[in-house]
């Protein structure tokens, strides 16, 4: 390091990391708590907004045998892995999906050694009280305790500095090239760890896979996710897995920010109300799960609209029910009102309305928010609603704008339990590793559970960083 705290990107490292979120930094300070004398980290984003999509999040599901201070209760193996098994619909790789599982076991312990701080669960996430362990400060506070922890540690960081080059042979891999502050730079090391995140940020490679809707879509995190690396490494011969149409998608606030929106534009009032997309139609089971599990469906099916657009119409039965937006929901006295502030049409809105009322309901004293064992749903509706069908009647009456928001991909490097990047011929590489996002589609094939991509990216970060500094 020179007198201004700057790195040497002349030298040769031990390890170098691309990549500057959770499992960028797990895989640094594993790497140099297993013995690897220099590490360096590459962060292609400028300090102040560092630490990719990991900034954004706030919890981590993971397994335990008992619940603490933060916790409610335990969180057994056989319990998580049927929740991945379910949201995948099966859809993972078996070994890695239970290594993943198996490896989380109690793994808070080492969060909160290495400057993660928990608190319990907030108001309106009490359904994840128990499996997931929720930051204090959220993900940018989680961020900046890593970041301390790793300097202490003597982990070397380069902000603003992009990889665009790999230099591979025969599935080794010698340096990276970059550019640093618009000058490009060889960067030498014995061995590297990809961890930098899926290509949700570059609209053309979303073009590619899912169309021109595709540009409709927001992006929940990041700029700088641009799929650079996992883009090389296809060219470099990796193998890849999982479809490039499958990532974690969310419907979120459609005021929201083209980027960087984060957590807070997640709307989670789907299943106290109806979704309408712009043909005034309802078109999906808004009851069909409880949100932990099944709310990441909701993106795709938006996506899947006229306009990429929907509208979630709710009434003031339920306005507290639910984590709100950070944007205020639109309010009306009157169905038809409500429906001519969004733009659509009063009359077919009201329509629809009516005929979900008609069929909603029942002893609305069972109604149990949060509770998949609610029986309130509708009878004779296609779709139906199937949980918390409530009718749709009290004033005021709100509505969310929704649109997809894109928090990463699923397609990714094939690893194996070393995080070994496989390489054509299904040969691990000798001394490339992978980790994080970059990595999810190994486990994730589709479908989403809260906290499960701050999971892979802690279990696989260690790991590789382990792996990393043994080679």
């Amino acid at each position: 390091m020179t007198k201004k705290n700057k790195p040497d990107l002349e030298r040769t490292w031990d390890v170098l990391v691309i990549g500057g979120g959770n499992a960028a930094l797990c895989a640094a300070m594993s790497a140099k708590e297993n013995g690897a004398g220099s590490v360096l980290v590459l962060e292609a984003s400028p300090k102040d907004v560092r630490g990719g999509n990991s900034r954004h999040t706030r919890n981590l599901r993971y397994m335990h045998g008992q619940g603490n201070r933060f916790l409610t209760g335990p969180y057994p193996e056989e319990e998580f892995y049927n929740d991945l098994l379910q949201v995948t619909k099966g859809n993972t790789n078996e070994e890695l999906a239970r290594f993943t599982v198996q490896q989380s076991n109690d793994i808070g312990d080492w969060m909160m050694a290495h400057g993660c701080m928990f608190q319990p669960a907030m108001k309106g996430t009490l359904s994840l009280a128990r499996t997931n362990g929720f930051f204090l400060g959220g993900g940018k506070a989680l961020i900046n305790g890593y970041y301390r922890t790793a300097a202490k540690l003597g982990v070397a960081v380069s902000y603003e500095t992009e990889v665009v080059d790999l230099e591979i042979e025969d599935g080794v891999f010698t340096s990276a090239t970059v550019v640093h502050k618009g000058e490009k730079k060889k960067i030498v090391a014995k061995t590297v760890v990809l961890a930098c995140g899926g290509f949700q940020a570059n609209l053309d490679w979303l073009e590619e896979a899912w169309g021109p809707e595709a540009r409709n879509f927001l992006v929940r995190g990041t700029p700088f996710d641009k799929g650079t690396v996992l883009r090389l490494m296809q060219n470099k011969g990796a193998v890849t897995i999982g479809d490039p149409t499958q990532g974690h998608m969310v419907a979120i606030d459609g005021r929201s920010p083209k980027y960087d929106g984060g957590i807070v534009t997640r709307l989670d009032c789907v299943s106290f109300g109806i979704v309408l997309n712009k043909n005034c139609e309802r078109f999906y089971d808004e009851g069909e799960e409880i949100w932990p599990k099944r709310y990441a469906i909701w993106g795709r099916l938006v996506g899947q609209q006229p306009e990429q657009v929907a509208y979630c119409i709710i009434d003031a039965k339920s306005i507290d029910l639910f984590m709100p937006s950070v944007f205020p929901p639109v309010e009306a006295g009157t169905i038809e009102e409500l429906a001519a502030k969004l733009e659509l049409d009063p009359i077919k809105v009201k329509e629809t309305v009516d005929n979900f009322n008609r069929t909603a309901g029942g002893d609305l004293s069972q109604f149990k928010p949060g509770d998949i064992s609610d029986p309130l749903s509708t009878q004779g509706l296609e779709p139906p609603k199937t949980h918390w069908a409530r009718p749709i009647d009290k004033a005021p009456f709100y509505a969310y704008p929704l649109r997809p928001g894109i928090t990463f991909t699923y397609l990714s490097l094939k690893i194996n339990t070393r995080a070994q990047v496989i390489m054509a011929g299904d040969k691990p590489a000798e001394n490339i590793f992978a980790a994080g996002e970059l990595v999810s589609g190994n486990v994730l094939g589709q479908g989403y559970m809260a906290g499960f991509g701050m999971t892979i990216g802690t279990v696989f970060g260690c790991v590789a960083g382990k792996e990393a500094a043994n080679v």
